[in-house]
């Protein structure tokens, strides 16, 4: 059962999926569902609304960068070449069937060099420079929502459902293949927070680790390892 599929009366469940429509990690089939419960579902849309609020903040993190010159001299070479030699086209080239067609092309061409302009400016960051993830678990009301930003070195977490008690701490774990957990840091307590992630950490998170929380004594794990049940896991995955 999929994500779009399994929003019972399981606390969460729906904003968890919210989220996750938001940020664009579901897959095609999954995406569908979302979708058409955005359009027919009331409460479902109003989730979505909030997760995009709250998301709106993670484009802070990428400083507005003008195209080359030569990007717009390009679109206006497909745009207007064939207009160039006169001030206007002439009626019988805008009622032409072959010119709308043309036109039209150039528009499509405009439109992938705009999208694929951010992998081809290295000033702005590639895509893999961050990774998110849904961290839930089977009978566990616990659920985060995790994004690694490579650039600023740095989890972003936020708690969609789950308390971590009197007397506990929600305690930060990647997890690589069969190597044992290691350590990112008990999560500070509230809604969201920002971990600093380490060097050597952030080699393994750059090539697709998990992520886990545990739950643990105040301060955290005493042994290194997890000592408490893991209450949330999941992989990272490109945005």
């Amino acid at each position: 059962m999929t994500l779009a599929e399994d929003n019972g009366p399981e606390r969460g469940g729906d904003d968890l999926l919210a989220a996750e429509y938001v940020l664009g990690v579901l897959s095609a089939d999954e995406r569908q569902i979302a979708s058409r419960r955005v359009d027919t579902e009331t409460a479902f849309a109003r989730l979505v609304d909030a997760w995009e609020v709250h998301f709106a903040p993670m484009a802070a993190a990428y400083v507005a960068v003008e195209p080359p010159a030569s990007v717009k001299a390009a679109i206006d070479r497909r745009l207007f070449a064939s207009s160039a030699a006169t001030s206007a086209p002439s009626a019988g080239l805008l009622g032409s069937l072959a010119f709308w067609r043309g036109l039209a092309a150039a528009a499509l061409a405009a439109l992938t060099v705009f999208v694929a302009l951010p992998f081809v400016n290295p000033s702005l960051p590639p895509p893999e420079t961050r990774l998110v993830a849904s961290l839930a678990a089977d009978n566990s009301n616990v659920k985060y929502l995790a994004v690694y930003d490579a650039a600023r070195q740095e989890v972003g977490l936020s708690l969609v459902s789950g308390e971590r008690g009197a007397g506990k701490d929600f305690e930060l774990w990647m997890i690589e293949g069969k190597n044992a957990p290691v350590s990112m840091g008990v999560i500070p307590a509230g809604q969201t927070a920002r971990m600093t992630v380490s060097p050597a950490v952030q080699r393994k998170l750059a090539q697709g680790a998990v992520l886990a929380v545990s739950l643990e004594p105040t301060g955290g794990s005493p042994t290194g390892q997890p000592t408490g049940p893991v209450v949330a896991a999941g992989d990272l995955k490109g945005i």
